[in-house]
Order: C-alpha cells, then structure tokens, then sequence
C-alpha cells in the first residue's frame, strides 16, 4: 500500500525558507507524476507545483513562480519543494501527492490524484 509522508513544515517569518519532503513508502516513485498542492483555511486545495516521472517537466502556480523549486531524487523515493521568499500568503496545509496512473500528464489539479499525504503546516507569520 502505497504511503506519502510530508515534513519540513514549521513556522517561519515572511522572506524566509522553507523545504518539504514528500517521502514514499510500499510503492517505486519513479514512474509517477507528484504534485505538491496546498490548502489554506476556507479555501479550496490548489495545485503549487508537479514534477513528471523523469524530472524533466516541472510547472508552477503563478502565485509562487520564482519563489518555490520543486525536485524529486527517485533513488530516496523522496519528492521535495524548496520555498524561498515566504509570503503571509503562502500560510496553508501543503500536501503531496500523485495519481494512479503511471507516466500522467503533470498538472496542477487535485482532480485525478489519488494518494494523498496527511499534509505539513506552514505558517508564514511575522
């Protein structure tokens, strides 16, 4: 049974850094899409960023282009998502996660993934 656990959350002051891994256990990453997506109090979960199977695509939410960094290392099973010049805004849950099927098309909607992590808190707070 395929497992995702999230962690590097915490809280951090506005400017500051972050990174999250996303690690995998019961199942190879290796042929999957992951998403990192997020969810900030009385609002709907939102795509943050995916990276393709291999590496080679990557794609980024607007909000946090330039800023966040995603990359995957397949021999640790391990997705990871370095966040720099942390917002207010950026405050939310933050999850991974990927669907069943492998060699998927990287896209930002939470339709379509199907394992999900329990997530990590970020707070971006002064």
């Amino acid at each position: 049974q395929l497992q995702l656990v999230e962690s590097g959350g915490g809280l951090v002051q506005p400017g500051g850094s972050l990174r999250l891994s996303c690690a995998a256990s019961g199942s190879t990453l290796d042929y999957y899409t992951i998403g990192w997506f997020r969810q900030a109090p009385g609002k709907e979960r939102e795509g943050v960023s995916c990276i393709s199977n291999s590496g080679d695509v990557t794609k980024y939410a607007d909000s946090v282009k330039g800023r966040f960094t995603i990359s995957r290392d397949n021999a640790k099973n391990t997705v990871y998502l370095q966040m720099n010049s942390l917002k207010p805004e950026d405050t939310a849950v933050y999850y991974c996660s990927l669907p069943r099927r492998p060699f998927s098309p990287c896209l930002l909607s939470p339709n379509g993934m199907d394992y999900w992590g329990k997530g990590t808190l970020i707070t971006v707070s002064s």
